[in-house]
């Protein structure tokens, strides 16, 4: 039986160095790491051989991209040099989309998926699609390759991954501004700046841990801590409101699947 495929890494930034340190903790194979600027992590790993630094090109069994979407006109040459008629390319940047990559890298072997920064500590979440009728090798591959990062769901169908996107791809930025925004309102109330602060953080960390360890959904833990006339329904009767949290993450989670839209063109 052959042994795991030989992975290239295009971008070591934080994305990038996560799914590298996943795969060092896996199976033993090669890989190789195509960064113009390495930080000290990825030095020392050079430095022990567990990884090859910029090697010269020659074609690799998995290819994975974790640029920004903005980079990917640019550094596409360097990385189709590490593509051959076998290669299996993963790309994990916004909005590019699978005809991009494959015309890019010169290949129909592509994967396109969307993880969080989460996924920097194990802790993401991410969707992924493939070209219609993509081997089923692939598709265990691209779920093997990004499973470091944290749960992995797909395929899903292409038209999605705007959504996909707005939700989870962005989404871990919403959670920071509540906390953010909580803190401020504290302050408003009257509360010392690190007091507020440290309620609204680890309130956000705790709910979070609530929920992740609860087989209840997020409707019935709301309602749990919500009686009638008090505190709690006072706020949320803002917070719900015409104007509130529900509007407010449908018009903003439009206004990033348009973003997501907009740089698949600029990818262009």
């Amino acid at each position: 039986m052959a042994g795991p495929a030989s992975l290239t890494l295009v971008g070591a930034g934080r994305m990038g160095s996560a799914l590298l340190r996943g795969w060092l903790k896996g199976p033993d194979r090669e890989i190789s790491v195509i960064e113009p600027s390495p930080h000290d992590e990825i030095r020392e790993l050079a430095e022990q051989g567990r990884i090859r630094l910029n090697p010269e090109p020659s074609p690799s069994g998995i290819v994975v991209l974790a640029v920004k979407p903005q980079q990917f006109a640019a550094i596409s040459e360097t990385a189709k040099e590490y593509v051959g008629p076998k290669t299996l390319a993963i790309s994990i940047m916004a909005g590019v989309r699978l005809a991009q990559l494959s015309r890019r890298l010169g290949t129909e072997r592509v994967i396109r998926s969307m993880p969080n920064t989460p996924g920097s500590i194990g802790q993401g979440v991410m969707a992924f699609c493939a070209p219609q009728g993509a081997m089923k090798a692939d598709i265990a591959a691209a779920r093997e390759i990004l499973a470091p990062l944290g749960d992995v769901h797909g395929p899903v169908d292409e038209g999605l991954m705007s959504a996909v996107t707005a939700v989870s791809g962005s989404g871990p930025a919403y959670i920071f501004l509540l906390a953010e925004v909580m803190t401020e309102a504290g302050v408003a109330q009257g509360l010392p700046r690190d007091l507020a602060a440290s309620l609204a953080r680890r309130t956000v960390e705790g709910a979070a841990a609530l929920m992740a360890g609860s087989e209840e959904s997020p409707e019935a833990l709301r309602k749990a801590v919500t009686s009638p006339g008090g505190t709690t329904q006072a706020a949320l009767d803002i917070l719900m409101g015409t104007s509130g949290m529900p509007q407010l993450f449908r018009t903003a989670l439009a206004a990033a699947a348009s973003r997501d839209r907009q740089l698949s063109q600029e990818a262009d």
